[in-house]
């Protein structure tokens, strides 16, 4: 760590040790140790009189006093406070007691002299060097994501995209082979087919649900990893991660799953077996709409091998985005609690109404993977899918019908969103070509928001009443 302090550090420091130190002891050794040191070598001086009076002990009235710096305290497991405080106490970025984490808005950091480079260069001395390798706002949001998914590491970059291609590219080798499901995200699908081939890099596409082909593509294939959404975009199939993390254990293939639906509120993918989990912190993670990032979680091995390609690419998130990830987490608990009742309820209304066709909701009995969604989720996220029972036009005419929601790409923020995935992410393939990857004209993704509930039913079913 590096200490920088300013000229009036002694003065501050021998005030605020006599007005914050419940022990007097040991504000009247910090303030002496202070008052020496503008004598006799400055800063270090004040620093190695803190650490005498904190490690090693005082006297105090006669009784020496052994205070234990290091005591352990118990650390907060619940989601919710993981969610406030994590990655922040221990080893956080503070600067002059703030509360909260600052912005360090800089390309590049420092060194004092030669000896601290090549220091630094060795590991001995902990600091930063470019902007593109790390910066400690970045640093603050990562430790916050490990808390909250149970991980070792974990790597922030500029967009979702961002995380998935350079896993992808860091992890499976040329010539290699990895295995994918049906329904997924438009952009990763196309990354896997039309950029992984020219690296030699072959793919097995299954249904989630299809474990006799996941077994046969393992035994098959020499799969490198094995790469889903779960829940997936845009039918919400669920994976289950505790039984492919097991088979593809068994053959030494990488199992990353694509968390950015279920958030680390929902569903714990690393602790059901998987090596990592990912998520579009754009989405739900930052929380508010206004941020673009990603993140990948695991094992230090694995994200580290991933973060050396990662500082070769250069898909560095900005340290103010950084800031905005950190503090829209603090409310992620509560805002996906909000979501998750949202669309629970509103997946059951619509289940049940004439004009719909059918429902897509992991929480629904209805659910093809019910089952999985039940034992290994929390909560079954704040999107829900569904098909108007009528064509495009018709489709069209309820989304403009809605009056909360905002018709936009993406999920996960405050605000309701609708799309027509025909429309907004598929308009310019063909139908047969829609057809071909399961993308109805009349399927509707409807991304919950933390409004009210009796709010949002309104809207949608004045909405449905019009057609």
């Amino acid at each position: 760590m590096i200490l920088r302090f300013p000229p009036n550090f002694a003065r501050q420091l021998s005030v605020k040790s006599r007005r914050n130190c419940s022990n007097i002891g040991v504000a009247q050794v910090v303030a002496a140790s202070a008052m020496s040191g503008q004598s006799s070598g400055g800063s270090s001086s004040i620093v190695d009189g803190v650490a005498a009076a904190l490690s090693v002990g005082i006297s105090v009235n006669g009784t020496a006093v052994k205070i234990d710096k290091a005591a352990e305290k118990p650390k907060p497991k619940s989601t919710s406070t993981l969610a406030v405080h994590g990655g922040e106490r221990e080893n956080g970025t503070k600067v002059a007691d703030s509360l909260t984490t600052p912005i360090v808005q800089t390309a590049t950091y420092t060194f004092r002299n030669t000896a601290d480079l090549i220091a630094f260069q060795d590991g001995t001395y902990k600091s930063f060097e470019y902007g593109r390798y790390g910066n400690p706002t970045t640093q603050a949001t990562e430790r916050k994501i490990s808390a909250l998914e149970g991980a070792e590491e974990t790597l922030v970059s500029a967009s979702g995209m961002c995380a998935a291609t350079t896993m992808l590219l860091a992890l499976v080798p040329a010539g290699g082979h990895i295995v994918t499901t049906t329904d997924c995200y438009r952009r990763t699908r196309q990354f896997v087919q039309t950029v992984l081939p020219k690296m030699g890099i072959t793919t097995t596409v299954i249904d989630p649900a299809d474990m006799a082909s996941l077994k046969g593509a393992l035994d098959d294939n020499p799969v490198s990893l094995f790469f889903s959404e779960s829940p997936t975009n845009p039918y919400l199939r669920c994976i289950d991660i505790e039984l492919v993390s097991t088979l593809c254990r068994r053959k030494g293939a990488i199992v990353c799953i694509d968390g950015t639906f279920a958030t680390p509120v929902n569903q714990k993918a690393l602790a059901l077996g998987a090596d990592l989990v990912l998520n579009s912190a754009t989405k739900y993670i930052a929380g508010h709409n206004d941020v673009l990032a990603g993140s990948i979680s695991g094992s230090k091995p694995l994200v580290d091998t991933v973060r050396k390609l990662h500082n070769v690419l250069g898909g560095v998130v900005d340290a103010h985005a950084a800031y905005l990830i950190g503090r829209g987490l603090k409310t992620l608990d509560l805002r996906v609690r909000q979501q998750n009742s949202n669309a629970l309820r509103l997946a059951r209304a619509l289940e049940s109404h004439p004009k719909i066709a059918r429902v897509h909701y992991p929480g629904l009995e209805s659910h093809p993977e019910f089952h999985i969604a039940s034992k290994q989720m929390r909560g079954f996220g704040g999107v829900v899918s569904f098909e108007i029972d009528g064509d495009l036009a018709l489709t069209s005419k309820f989304i403009d019908g809605l009056r909360i929601p905002y018709i936009a790409p993406s999920l996960g923020g405050c605000e309701s969103l609708v799309e027509q995935p025909t429309i907004i992410s598929y308009w310019d393939q063909s139908p047969a070509e829609r057809a071909k990857m399961g993308i109805k004209d009349n399927l509707v993704r409807f991304s919950c928001g933390i409004e009210d509930y009796e709010d949002i039913y309104a809207d949608v079913m004045q909405s449905l009443a019009s057609l």
